[in-house]
């Protein structure tokens, strides 16, 4: 076997997955970055909501744009395979990220709100404190996920004990970076400067 095509697969695929890292890594921070900029005062509430907003509409950008690409390769446009039909499971899917989508927002939202008024207290920094929770929390529910579409062999009591390690390991591995990050220093979080002593 000629071992060459695979890892020239293998290439392309831990390529795209490092681009995803690198746009899923800075989507938080540049997504509350937007958020911030929306009106606030009276509007406050409905700053997430506008941010996301045009989420929604990049998502429908680039959805129009994979249209072209599938209609300039050729497609013949049918959607059932061998196992079935794949559009409602990638409805679903498309449900679950847009959603996955609103609640960020909101959460980076909550979280940059003052803690007088119910909310994190981080200001500029959510997106330290939140991020690391979503990116810590996503992998752990996704494993748990495949699992019970395809269970092991052996059952679940045959999850190896460095798998189940790994999992505790992220879980508070986000914990801490989320709460001793050094950028989590948002506007509540400030010390008041000291007032300088008369002579």
């Amino acid at each position: 076997m000629n071992s060459q095509p695979q890892t020239k697969i293998m290439q392309t695929w831990l390529i795209y997955a490092l681009l995803t890292v690198l746009s899923w890594g800075v989507y938080g921070v540049i997504l509350h970055a937007a958020r911030s900029k929306m009106p606030m005062g009276a509007e406050t509430p409905n700053a997430s909501l506008k941010a996301f907003l045009f989420v929604c509409i990049a998502y429908a950008i680039i959805g129009v744009v994979t249209a072209v690409v599938l209609k300039a390769r050729g497609t013949n446009w049918s959607f059932t395979g061998e196992t079935g039909n794949g559009i409602p499971l990638s409805l679903v899917a498309g449900m679950a990220g847009a959603l996955g989508a609103l609640t960020l927002v909101l959460a980076l939202g909550a979280a940059a709100t003052p803690i007088i008024k119910g909310g994190g207290g981080f200001g500029v920094a959510a997106a330290a404190a939140v991020m690391p929770i979503v990116f810590a929390g996503a992998p752990v529910i996704n494993t748990i996920t495949a699992m019970l579409m395809h269970p092991p062999e052996g059952g679940f009591k045959s999850l190896p004990v460095p798998f189940i390690l790994g999992c505790l390991m992220a879980a508070s591995g986000a914990f801490l970076v989320a709460k001793y990050a050094p950028s989590n220093t948002g506007g509540a979080a400030h010390k008041p400067a000291a007032a300088s002593k008369p002579h």
